[in-house]
Formats: C-alpha cells, sequence, structure tokens
C-alpha cells in the first residue's frame, strides 16, 4: 500500500498548472471525468427541497376598495391621478372595487395610496 502522507506532501508542493495536466491524466487513465462534488448544507435546511427563486414584483395595480366619507374629493384626485374627465372619474369611483392605476412602479403605486388616503379612501396595492 502506498504511503498516503507522501502522497499528500507531493500534491501539495504542485503548482496550478501541474494540478490541471495531473487531473488530464488521471481523466484519461481511468475513463472519467472530474466534476465538482455537491455542496452538503448543513442542518435541517438540507432536508428541504431547494426553493425556486423569488422574483420581485415591478409592476403594481392601484385597487380604490372603498371611497370613503369625502367621494367628491376623492374623485379630484383620481382625476388627476388619471387624467380622466369628471364623469370617468366619477365612475370609476363609484364602482366596487375599481382599479385606479395599472402596471405601475412601486413608488408611484405608493404616491398614489398615500394621495387617496389623505381624502378618506381605502386602497390596496397589488
Amino acid at each position: 500500500m502506498a504511503d498516503l502522507n507522501a502522497i499528500v506532501e507531493q500534491l501539495s508542493s504542485l503548482t496550478l498548472l501541474e494540478a490541471a495536466e495531473l487531473k488530464k491524466m488521471l481523466e484519461a487513465k481511468w475513463g472519467v471525468t472530474a466534476a465538482a462534488a455537491p455542496v452538503m448544507m448543513a442542518g435541517p435546511a438540507a432536508a428541504a427541497p431547494a426553493a425556486a427563486p423569488v422574483e420581485e414584483k415591478t409592476e403594481f395595480d392601484v385597487i380604490l376598495e372603498d371611497v370613503g366619507p369625502k367621494k367628491i374629493e376623492v374623485i379630484k384626485v383620481v382625476r388627476a391621478i388619471t387624467n380622466l374627465g369628471l364623469k370617468e372619474a366619477k365612475d370609476l369611483v363609484e364602482a366596487p372595487k375599481s382599479t385606479v392605476q395599472t402596471g405601475v412602479a412601486k413608488a408611484t403605486a405608493e404616491e398614489t395610496k398615500k394621495k387617496l388616503e389623505e381624502v378618506g379612501a381605502k386602497v390596496t396595492i397589488k
């Protein structure tokens, strides 16, 4: 049996180029391909299946849930936000759970929500 400590010492003294050449020679001699070993995780997380990467949502919808006591003020804010005419804005505000904005950035959606809540409306962002 070979002296394993001597082999470890010899392998430790190899340069990167020599180690790469050794790898190629062993692959050719044994007919195998060197592949990276899978990394094992410690603890209960190792037993859990790998989760798919979570994509962060970039487009949001602003939905008017409830007009509140100041319907006229809400209509004014909706007109300013959407550039709708008076009748269209009134119809939008009177419709149950109407969408005020669709596919807007998070900052815009939060700004719209803030403006509508300031006049008493209840708003959700989805």
